[in-house]
């Protein structure tokens, strides 16, 4: 049985003249077992926060259901109040009392236990989160790292039974968002907590989620494992959103292969489109290789710097851009022209 389960959710408001409803969440269906990362990632005005809300019991459904351990917990005929779920929730802007110390933050939701009580499991949260030494500290005093931390020891100290996340890394630097990422994924496997993430950040959801559902218009698109995500994209929504790519047009030949204007490339074996027929290929960053003997040439029209490498804009002869990762010890300037090929492994390709 899994532990949260949502079956055939609609959530919707009424509009202003009363007269209309408009639906933000729509025919949406999930299920995470216990001690499972999962996260829904898609676009801002998706409906993937208001999916939040309603697991913690502050939106109400319109149609379907939300379960916990198998016990229904929202329907349009039932509303149990979030204090009574068992689900803990950390907050975009962490939403941590100013003017209480970082223990007195921690030991907020835990009212229910003896004041001793209340401290030592205040304290031994923060050990987990490495906080143990700022425990009389004052958020301001804290770096946005530090902050989300307290946050989240604050949630997991009365022992939910579900953790929500609302864009927890949206306020920190770029830079220490897929670090923290991958700090909080290894707090929260360590403990065995089971936590739901919603981001627009493609990185925080790779770095924390074991399931990944991608939104759009209210619904999951698509519900996998980050991996399949990225190389097995259901549509081209999907594909467009799970990494950095184009599509570019080919032509199916003969012994499984697409030639597009770079070459031939090898198509899965249960692939049946008809010899001749155009689809649009698929090719990401990582599919084109900078590669100086290569006689294949394309223009430099754009670089960003990003530490190791450069993301290159490249223009083929035919006016087609493509991206390619370049390590960042091959500078080239804009408008020069470079070698590169092929290099791709796993060929994506749709057809109308």
């Amino acid at each position: 049985m899994p532990l949260l389960s949502l079956e055939e959710v609609e959530i919707g408001y009424p509009t202003q003249d009363g007269k209309g409803w408009t639906r933000i969440v729509h025919d949406l269906n999930l299920s995470l077992q216990a001690g499972g990362i999962a996260c829904l990632l898609g676009p801002s005005g998706c409906g993937k926060s208001t999916v939040l809300r309603a697991i913690c019991g502050f939106e109400s459904l319109q149609q379907g259901q939300i379960k916990l351990h198998g016990k229904v917990v929202s329907s349009p005929e039932l509303q149990i109040p979030p204090n009574q779920r068992r689900v803990g929730m950390v907050f975009q802007d962490f939403a941590l009392f100013p003017h209480l110390s970082v223990i007195e933050n921690v030991m907020f939701g835990l009212n229910a236990l003896p004041p001793a009580k209340r401290k030592n499991v205040a304290m031994d949260w923060l050990g987990k989160v490495a906080l143990a030494n700022k425990a009389d500290a004052y958020p301001h005093e804290l770096s946005g790292g530090q902050q989300q931390r307290v946050a989240l020891a604050r949630a997991m100290a009365p022992e939910p039974d579900l953790i929500l996340l609302d864009e927890p890394f949206s306020s920190l630097d770029v830079d220490l968002r897929e670090r923290l990422a991958s700090e909080m994924r290894d707090i929260l496997k360590e403990h065995g907590v089971t936590a739901l993430l919603v981001t627009h950040d493609q990185f925080e959801a790779f770095a924390i989620a074991d399931h990944i559902g991608v939104m759009s218009d209210g619904n999951i698109v698509q519900w996998d494992t980050p991996y399949d995500l990225y190389h097995q994209p259901i549509n081209r929504y999907v594909a467009d959103f799970i990494g950095r790519g184009v599509f570019v047009k080919g032509a199916i030949q003969d012994n499984a292969m697409v030639e597009i204007e770079l070459g031939k490339l090898k198509l899965d074996n249960d692939h049946h489109d008809p010899i001749g027929k155009v689809v649009d290929v698929l090719l990401r960053a990582d599919d084109i290789q900078h590669d100086d003997a290569s006689p294949m040439l394309a223009e430099v029209i754009r670089k960003t710097f990003r530490g190791a490498d450069f993301l290159y804009t490249l223009k083929l002869s035919s006016g087609q851009e493509v991206f390619a990762y370049v390590p960042s010890h091959h500078d080239h300037h804009i408008g020069e022209k470079i070698g590169i090929r092929l290099g791709a492994d796993h060929v994506v390709t749709f057809s109308d």
